[in-house]
């Protein structure tokens, strides 16, 4: 399954991208009209792009990645404007503050927060507002009510 090294061309601009953390994966959407002839190379440490759009603009993206990803379980897509890439963590639950290696971010990344969530904390919250739920519920169920209501003018026949 070897696949064939892509090459940078020599006139290429790279494509907007847009990226976003979750605890078992990383997503990142790149920006293209109508791509052709996608090219996408995944490696633990860095992932390559290549393709066109509609207007025969040539696209590259070479991107080194924070830390190593699976490249057996990461997968791209291509849609009608996007070219989707769901890249899974070599160590999940480790947050990535950057979707790249270098700490200098390049003009062409920018963080996706839209569906940015800050999950390192989720779960102890969660717990938290399920705690107090529970404590809410048996409070209501432990209080005496008072007498039941008569309900006996509720009847059909007058």
């Amino acid at each position: 399954m070897n696949k064939p090294k892509i090459v940078r061309p020599e006139v290429s601009q790279p494509a907007h991208a847009l990226w976003f953390d979750r605890k078992k994966y990383v997503t990142i959407n790149f920006a293209v009209q109508k791509p052709t002839g996608v090219q996408v190379d995944i490696q633990p440490d860095k992932m390559i792009l290549c393709c066109k759009n509609d207007t025969d603009d040539v696209f590259y993206n070479e991107l080194h990645f924070y830390d190593k990803v699976q490249i057996h379980d990461s997968r791209e897509t291509v849609h009608e404007r996007t070219i989707h890439v769901l890249l899974r963590k070599m160590k999940p639950d480790v947050a990535w503050p950057r979707v790249q290696k270098d700490p200098a971010k390049p003009s062409w990344i920018s963080v996706d927060f839209d569906n940015w969530r800050d999950w390192e904390h989720e779960e102890d919250e969660g717990k938290a507002e399920y705690d107090q739920y529970v404590d809410m519920i048996q409070e209501m169920a432990s209080e005496n009510k008072g007498a039941i209501p008569d309900m006996g003018d509720l009847s059909d026949s007058d």
